[in-house]
């Protein structure tokens, strides 16, 4: 009877329960029905224990330093950088709003924050531009997954946590998948730019204007490089890089740019708790219900199931793709990770899939989910942002998300792209 919490909870989804109480409702009730009350003292339990963990004081470390940046008119500095780079070609600012998103991915890691921060300034600037709305809000909306695949990434710590991985090595395994995204979109966008005839955001720069716009911007495009070269280096674990990052955005913010004062702070501290106790109470959530998951015995006989459909990886690999991308359109990647991580990971590495390289397939799959119609989540920020209706957005982003499924097929079965920097530094075989 156990087997059927998932049904349940995607029932209770759909009536529009909030995801954590969703993730203890359905087992909690299934348990209840079972005649097994005592395990359900145990499911609920479990919610503290998946909290209490030092790796994953690594989130809302991440996400106070992203806040910081942001509150100190860092995105600012990152447009502008963007904007002196690319700003002259066609869609200029379309493709200034996917550059800013991959440097901003190196400081945040959040699409949320992302969408947020970014959307807040490019969309209203593309509309004065003459570009529509919604295709502003889409735009925002589909370069925003870059952010948890470029490290660091909030959601590679919550997998490296749940599987056991390596979290320097899925940081180093994204870099690649992360630029393809950001690249593939680019070239969606010259597509769409020279259709349809969209308008240059400003002359060309000089070198000596794009020096000082990357002057400007070097202090905060030091923050990733800070972060891997000190985990790469061994001189901290990736949970001190995010203490480390802090750190580095308060002396930035308060002392280099003089952009962020004191004042400020306390909003500054509100906000980065808030959204990390979102994040925190849906792992705890889901940690419990994988408690659930293993009293079920659904990872053997999903695997069963899996197993019996072929016996060839690339086959498989095909059809768990498709299954993510369904998945991603209704669960958040955090819990959906921590889900069925436990279940797919261990089959697939038995037929020997490499366990970081399945890491960042099932990485990326849920995080293009974000932004997938109809439950994504970043589509929802953009529409708030943006205020255009959801599924106007939703039409308008189905260009980029083709992009950015080619991308995960191109790394699901291109092993190098993802692999070649965890082994060349060492963190894979």
């Amino acid at each position: 009877m156990l087997i059927w919490f998932l049904p349940v909870f995607l029932v209770f989804l759909l009536v529009g329960l909030p995801v954590f109480f969703g993730l203890l409702a359905a087992p909690g009730l299934l348990l209840w029905m079972n005649g097994q009350e005592r395990d359900i003292t145990l499911l609920y339990r479990n919610v503290y224990n998946g909290m209490d963990s030092f790796p994953l004081m690594a989130i809302p470390f991440f996400m106070l330093a992203g806040e910081l940046m942001n509150r100190g008119g860092i995105t600012l500095r990152l447009v502008e950088f963007s904007q002196a780079l690319m700003g002259h070609l066609r869609g200029g600012l379309a493709h200034v709003n996917v550059l800013s998103s991959m440097l901003f991915a190196g400081l945040s890691g959040s699409a949320v924050a992302d969408t947020s921060a970014l959307g807040s300034m490019l969309i209203p600037a593309m509309e004065k531009q003459g570009y529509s709305r919604r295709f502003a809000a889409a735009i925002t909306a589909a370069s925003s997954v870059i952010g948890p695949i470029i490290p660091p990434s909030g959601i590679m710590i919550i997998y490296a946590y749940v599987m056991g991985e390596s979290v320097a090595a899925l940081f180093l395994a994204g870099i690649v998948p992360g630029v393809l995204v950001g690249l593939g979109l680019m070239g969606m966008v010259k597509l769409m730019a020279d259709r349809y005839d969209f308008p240059v955001a400003s002359r060309k720069q000089t070198w000596g204007e794009r020096g000082q716009a990357g002057l400007k911007a070097f202090f905060p495009l030091l923050t990733p490089v800070i972060i891997l070269g000190g985990i790469l280096g061994g001189v901290f674990t990736p949970t001190e890089a995010a203490a480390v990052a802090v750190a580095y955005a308060l002396l930035i913010g308060l002392f280099v740019l003089r952009t962020l004062t004191l004042k400020e702070i306390p909003d500054v501290l509100n906000r980065a708790g808030i959204t990390s106790a979102v994040v925190l109470l849906l792992v705890g959530a889901a940690m419990a219900f994988k408690t659930v998951v293993s009293l079920s015995h659904a990872p053997e006989i999903m695997a069963e199931t899996i197993l019996a459909l072929s016996d060839n990886p690339l086959v498989l690999l095909f059809l768990i793709n498709l299954l993510l991308f369904v998945v991603g359109m209704f669960l958040d990647a955090g819990p959906a990770i921590i889900i069925l991580g436990p279940i797919l990971g261990p089959i697939f590495t038995n037929l020997g899939v490499d366990p970081i390289h399945f890491a960042i397939i099932m990485s990326v799959n849920l995080t293009i989910g974000l932004a997938t119609p109809p439950m994504g989540l970043v589509l929802f920020v953009a529409a708030s942002v943006s205020r255009e209706k959801v599924e106007n957005i939703a039409r308008a982003i189905l260009p980029f998300l083709a992009v950015e499924i080619a991308v995960i097929f191109l790394v699901t079965y291109i092993p190098a792209l993802s692999m070649t920097i965890p082994r060349l530094t060492g963190f894979a075989d």
